[in-house]
């Protein structure tokens, strides 16, 4: 897997990196692969859930974290963003990895976490001003990623083993950043 993993990593040094990323999830269906063999095979799971820190000014999907079993988006925002933490100055999420554990785990790596707050309270109201100001408006870049890499190569994972839809998923994250850069003139 490190093999898999060094590849996606520098797949987004092609492209200039502004230090900002954006932190989502989306799902992969593992459905194409015969009834029969999750039968037999023992797997029930028909999507995975990935995660992904994606390059605000690239669009080049950073780290990756792809799980069958559906943790909650705080517990895996802080394994993702951990890895390239030395390059990263602020990380942008939605509401849906709003958690003060995650906030504190990524505020000691020393990053700026942009996450609105839930609730129109005067102090969420005015976090969120002040969260806006420092740039969470790109957070939906994450999902501008994953809209180019489902339409140009899918959104379903062909593979029957575990590891071979982990090196699937992180192929087409990876071609994804590299495609740009191989474009005729």
């Amino acid at each position: 897997m490190w093999v898999w993993r060094a590849l996606l990593r520098v797949s987004p040094q092609q492209h200039p990196q502004s230090g900002h990323a954006a932190l989502d999830s989306t799902f992969f269906d593992r459905c194409i692969s015969s009834s029969y063999y999750r039968q037999r095979s023992g797997n029930s799971v028909q999507t995975l859930k990935v995660t992904t820190l994606t390059g605000v000014e690239s669009l080049a999907v950073l780290d990756v974290h792809i799980s069958a079993r559906w943790q909650h988006d705080t517990k895996t925002g802080p394994q993702v963003v951990r890895v390239p933490a030395d390059d990263l100055l602020s990380v942008a999420a939605d509401n849906g990895f709003q958690d003060w554990n995650t906030e504190y785990e990524i505020a000691a790596i020393d990053i700026d976490y942009l996450v609105h707050y839930r609730g129109s309270t005067l102090n969420a109201t005015a976090n969120n001003a002040l969260i806006r100001s420092k740039g969470y408006t790109q957070w939906w870049m994450a999902e501008t990623s994953y809209s180019t890499t489902k339409r140009s190569l899918g959104d379903a994972v062909r593979a029957l083993g575990w590891y071979r839809q982990f090196c699937k998923i992180v192929l087409m994250f990876a071609i994804t950043s590299i495609e740009p850069l191989c474009e005729p003139l």
